[in-house]
């Protein structure tokens, strides 16, 4: 796992962790990263200064302050902390997706054939839930299929 220090086109600046740097690219790609504070996609890397090994006592770790590339235009904000408001939002989603995971069938990928096949009359009519890339999901909003996107809290991205 590997931390990284991300800010958003807006100029927040958090942490956010990742399999690999890979992993990071791959889900900003599709994006999956987003700035908790404003919910913006365009998120960057941010200088940062790694954890070195001190060689005279490897359980000790020393960190060093990395140099600020721009000033942040607002006061560090903790992310981890939500209000009430918050917090009664990710509650609702929560249960929104428990409620579409207990009361559909689960297609993953073949979503978007499943949905077709179902508008066309070809198949029965039926509740469910699956992926789709965002252009599959305009294609079948253009054909007139009835689509909607699950949201996705950020802790259930990584």
């Amino acid at each position: 796992m590997i931390s990284f220090t991300l800010a958003c086109e807006a100029g927040h600046r958090f942490e956010s962790w990742f399999a690999s740097g890979s992993a990071f690219e791959k889900q900003k790609k599709r994006r999956l990263v987003t700035c908790p504070f404003c919910g913006s996609a365009k998120v960057e890397k941010s200088v940062m200064a790694p954890a070195v090994a001190r060689t005279d006592n490897r359980s000790r770790m020393v960190e060093t302050p990395a140099p600020a590339a721009t000033p942040s235009p607002q006061p560090a904000q903790p992310h981890a902390v939500l209000g009430e408001p918050e917090r009664q939002l990710r509650d609702m989603i929560r249960a929104l997706r428990k409620h579409v995971a207990e009361n559909s069938d689960y297609v993953g990928r073949k979503f978007p054939e499943e949905a077709r096949q179902m508008h066309q009359g070809e198949i029965e009519h039926r509740s469910i839930w699956g992926e789709a890339s965002p252009e599959e999901a305009k294609a079948l909003a253009e054909e007139g299929v009835e689509v909607h996107p699950l949201p996705m809290l950020p802790d259930e991205r990584n």
